[in-house]
């Protein structure tokens, strides 16, 4: 399951989303997470779903990528729709009732779109980190962070930080798997045995992860410092992040969009 996690991977490209500036791709990712949990009618949740799609049409990035960083979560999915059409009561007649477990169509539906809420939070996120390199987000965190210079906090280092946690992620992943091969190769049994025996059992896997992960943090740190590395005061960029005609339209589109979103809300009745 863990070579299923794509989530912080960087894909090339040279399509129209990758070229946008980070900050509006920021921006956008979180105004889309925002708007989907804003629409109230299945026209506004309908034309959610539509633009993701559209978006990873327009990127280049397969869709068997956004299928295979939807497996690890499938099991909260399933679990939060189960749980959503049990427990939820509804005005209607009941299309299920058996002993203490009555099912409503307005459960159905709320559970429904539930998880596809969630499934398309993920999708919708991964696209940041899939069409946005580490210098350009952490630039372009920076930049959105600026005012809080103001307080004096180190944006630079935070920016920085928060985008080397995000790019480690893969490289921990590949990490574990080869750990874990490692160890069944040499006979560990990784898989068998109750609750106990399986916390156990990640011991082995656990700390050679910890001692690489301290080590690549290292040779981390001694790369940047033999690059002469001094945190953000004085530094300059090779290429300047600015706001070009395409951003705009982008922009433009998304607020129509979200007004096609979010003016169902009061027109009709909420269903979802």
């Amino acid at each position: 399951m863990l070579k299923d996690i794509t989530f912080g991977q960087y894909i090339f490209g040279r399509s129209i989303i990758h070229r946008l500036d980070p900050r509006v791709k920021i921006i956008l990712t979180f105004l889309y997470i925002i708007l989907l949990f804003t629409a109230k009618t299945l026209i506004g949740f309908g034309i959610c779903v539509i633009t993701l799609i559209l978006v990873y049409a327009i990127s280049g990035i397969p869709f068997k990528m956004a299928l295979k960083s939807l497996k690890p979560i499938m099991p909260v999915v399933i679990l939060t729709g189960i749980l959503n059409t049990f427990f939820i009561k509804g005005e209607s007649e009941p299309l299920l009732s058996f002993w203490i477990i009555t099912v409503y169509r307005e459960a159905l539906v709320f559970a429904c779109i539930l998880a596809l809420r969630i499934i398309c939070l993920v999708t919708g996120s991964s696209v940041l980190t899939y069409t946005t390199s580490p210098i350009e987000l952490t630039d372009g965190i920076e930049r959105l962070l600026k005012p809080l210079r103001l307080f004096k906090l180190p944006i630079h280092e935070l920016a920085m930080m928060m985008t080397i946690a995000l790019r480690m992620i893969p490289t921990l992943i590949d990490e574990t798997i080869k750990i874990t091969n490692a160890q069944k190769s040499r006979g560990a049994d990784l898989d068998s045995g109750n609750l106990k025996q399986k916390i156990k059992a990640l011991v082995p896997i656990l700390v050679p992860l910890f001692v690489s992960s301290f080590r690549r943090a290292d040779d981390l740190a001694l790369a940047m410092e033999s690059r002469c590395y001094r945190g953000g005061e004085g530094r300059t960029r090779m290429k300047q992040l600015r706001f070009r005609q395409i951003d705009f339209w982008v922009l433009f589109a998304f607020a129509i969009i979200a007004a096609t979103v979010i003016i169902p809300n009061y027109l009709t009745a909420n269903i979802i």
